[in-house]
């Protein structure tokens, strides 16, 4: 990548569990800091979000989603979002993973843009753990 030598020190915060599960990642992964890892991460983020922004045309797909079931109005909103895009949900398949983890599997049909736009929405829903969008041309 263009750039990559010229470093940028920056700070986050993190949830501790958060922070352990990526260090228990990079441990097993071989990385030698985070710093090498959230490099990776960040440029696995930008390769996928590029590949979703890449979606056109009528596509069918799936948007695969966990999220902690536990969360107030969770489970509301994201049946108010499916129930509002019913012209391109066609079907869900949820999963109990845990006591508080869930598993959705959204079939989805339609426009790629439309595809993403509820794809981006699920994502923003505070309580969603990861929200994935797979989908293939419909010719």
């Amino acid at each position: 990548m263009v750039g990559e030598s010229d470093l940028s020190r920056i700070g986050i915060s993190l949830p501790e569990n958060l922070l352990n599960k990526f260090d228990d990642i990079i441990g097993k992964r071989g990385y030698s800091s985070r710093s090498e890892g959230i490099r990776d991460a960040i440029r696995s983020y930008i390769t996928y979000y590029e590949w979703m922004n890449d979606v056109s045309g009528e596509r069918q797909g799936v948007i695969t989603m966990v999220y902690d079931h536990d969360h107030r109005g969770l489970m509301e909103a994201i049946t108010e979002i499916q129930h509002s895009n019913r012209h391109i949900v066609q079907s869900t398949i949820h999963s109990h993973v845990s006591d508080e983890r869930c598993l959705e599997v959204i079939l989805v049909r339609g426009q790629g843009e439309q595809l993403k736009q509820l794809a981006e929405r699920l994502m923003s829903l505070k309580g969603v753990e990861s929200v994935k969008l797979t989908t293939i041309k419909t010719d």
